[in-house]
């Protein structure tokens, strides 16, 4: 079996906070009478195995992102789609997203597991952001979903956030590529070249972000003053921006969300909850943030 070599304490976070929203999500879902004609459905964007490793002391764990190096000997634990899969009540249906031929067939072994459930998981072997938005477009009024945004890098597209939250059914969990990418395409002399501003703008769905992180500044020269954009983008700033676009677009957004940690103590990414159901969208921000907001 191969399994999943990504992750770490960070990764841990990660997943305690979105088992105890999922857990949380289907207990009231399950006990509001309204909700037994709709069907609850999970959705993970880029499931992987359905396992993950971490590490213990004395090994050197290389992983294609440099930050994510941990010093440890590899543990096999639960992925998300595991999880998924072991909260009580159940969802009626689960889909489980991921590009690699080879990691989707691992998941099947998900289906041999949990045979009860066998019926009620698909599983795609897609790009996410080409399926979800078709998938978007097919939502009917008595779906409702949980969605997890759990790419390796700047995979996800603005256009694709922007159609789950018009759908008006989906609870969003994010992961923003926070340290691990965008500060990484900040550079600091001047605008970054055309090639990753293109990146950014495709990210945040807007060039507004030069502004927010390079705003004119009056500098002194050999020449004289002279109007320059000087960087000021850090960490809170960039984390910033994000949640303000993700407040154009959504009825509510968690204001708490949480830095993901290496082992060095630098943000890689930004976990994130948004909302697209203006009826539900309070209770389920309450909640979000009470776990984000918790350790």
């Amino acid at each position: 079996m191969t399994h999943h070599n990504f992750g770490g304490d960070w990764t841990t976070e990660k997943l305690e906070r979105i088992r105890k929203y999922l857990s949380a999500y289907m207990m009231i879902f399950s006990r509001n009478k309204r909700a037994q004609n709709l069907t609850p459905i999970y959705i993970d964007a880029f499931a992987g195995t359905g396992y993950r490793t971490i590490s213990h002391p004395h090994k050197e764990i290389g992983v294609p992102l440099p930050e994510l190096t941990e010093t440890d000997n590899e543990e096999f634990l639960k992925g998300s789609a595991r999880i998924a899969l072991e909260i009580e009540p159940p969802f009626k249906r689960y889909i489980f997203i991921e590009r690699d031929r080879h990691r989707a067939n691992e998941l099947e072994n998900l289906k041999a597991e949990f045979s009860q459930m066998r019926s009620s998981i698909e599983i795609i072997i897609a790009d996410a952001n080409t399926y979800l938005k078709q998938w978007c477009a097919r939502m009917t009024d008595r779906m409702r979903s949980v969605l997890f945004l759990d790419p390796y890098g700047m995979q996800v597209e603005w256009s694709l956030i922007e159609m789950i939250a018009k759908t008006k059914k989906i609870d969003l969990w994010i992961l923003f590529p926070l340290g691990i990418a965008v500060n990484r395409l900040l550079t600091r002399a001047s605008l970054p070249p055309e090639q990753w501003a293109q990146t950014l703008t495709r990210i945040f769905g807007t060039e507004e972000w030069k502004g927010y992180f390079y705003p004119q500044r009056k500098v002194t020269t050999l020449f004289g003053e002279q109007e320059q954009q000087i960087r000021e983008a850090d960490y809170n700033r960039i984390s910033e921006f994000f949640i303000m676009r993700l407040k154009t677009i959504f009825p509510a957004v968690a204001e708490n969300p949480l830095p993901l940690l290496n082992s060095r103590n630098n943000p890689l990414y930004l976990l994130c909850f948004a909302a697209s159901n203006p009826r539900g969208a309070p209770t389920a921000v309450k909640i979000a943030q009470d776990i984000l907001g918790k350790s």
